[in-house]
């Protein structure tokens, strides 16, 4: 198991001017961090990747799309510009040195047609990941999608939704993500929910309900600590927090005001939260408490 930092919360383009940032998360005890490339070229990506690896952390993309890319466009030439999109997106995260790209790389966040998705867009959607998790393969990269809730896309909200859409894929590189704060709107029982799905789960974000600092709000994380453990998880914990430092995210995800006082604050706490409900779980597994 690895515990990561998604930098989004620290800007869309992460350099060496956050080299203090990275040492930071480092000697907090983080494994690793989840990396946004929104933009920029294959060079950039493999200098950061250069940095990451003197610090001793591990690196997953964090990973979107654009309208004008959008890989469910009903014009086939959006769709073309979607895959080449998708392509650059791992050759920056392989030039990185990153595990995975993770994230709403099915549709844009925030991009809505006033209906749910037709046949066709579900088509799409379908091509575009076997093709993303294709290309990807050889590079060593694992694709994880994410279901993101109903208020911020649609093609992909539920775990069911996901997993409808995973088996239609069929690739052994593509995967889904389960994320805490999305689930704390779309299922009725998150934590179940998570058991259920767990086989195709290859990547899992710990965020709080108000997507501030994890362990302030109502989220029963005791509850997704126990899940995670009954299923053996051995892949990422990355924690996922929103401030207003990417605009146009911001603006997609409403985020309008400061979901936390101090960011070394949210660091030092998130993985202390982490690392406390980990252990815990553990032993009410070992004791029985926690039934596997």
């Amino acid at each position: 198991m690895k515990v990561a930092f998604n930098l989004l919360v620290a800007g869309a383009e992460i350099t060496a001017a956050h080299a203090p940032l990275l040492e930071r998360l480092k000697s907090l005890g983080y494994d690793g961090v989840e990396v946004p490339v929104f933009s920029g070229d294959v060079k950039r990506y493999a200098a950061l990747g250069a940095l990451l690896r003197d610090f001793g952390l591990s690196a997953a993309t964090a990973g979107t799309v654009p309208p004008e890319a959008n890989p469910i466009a009903a014009d086939p030439a959006v769709r073309a510009r979607a895959r080449d999109h998708h392509r650059w997106l791992v050759d920056c995260t392989h030039a990185m040195g990153g595990e995975l790209i993770a994230g709403p790389v099915h549709s844009p966040v925030g991009h809505f047609t006033g209906l749910g998705p037709t046949s066709d867009e579900l088509a799409w959607c379908v091509d575009a990941m076997h093709a993303l998790a294709d290309y990807a393969a050889p590079a060593g990269v694992m694709i994880s999608a994410e279901a993101v809730n109903r208020f911020e896309c649609y093609i992909m909200s539920t775990m069911a939704e996901a997993s409808a859409i995973y088996r239609r894929v069929n690739h052994p590189n593509y995967g889904y993500m389960f994320d805490t704060f999305h689930a704390n709107i779309e299922e009725k029982q998150p934590a179940a929910t998570y058991e259920v799905y767990h086989r195709e789960i290859n990547h899992y974000h710990i965020s709080e309900n108000d997507r501030g600092v994890p362990g302030t709000g109502h989220v029963p994380f005791a509850d997704h600590f126990d899940a995670l453990r009954r299923c053996s998880y051995d892949g990422w914990l990355t924690v996922e927090a929103f401030g207003r430092a990417v605009p146009e995210l911001a603006g997609a995800t409403r985020v309008w005001r400061d979901l936390f006082e101090d960011a070394d604050r949210l660091f030092a706490d998130s993985i202390t939260l982490i690392r406390r409900e980990w252990r815990a779980a553990g032993e009410r597994l070992t004791s029985g408490t926690v039934v596997a």
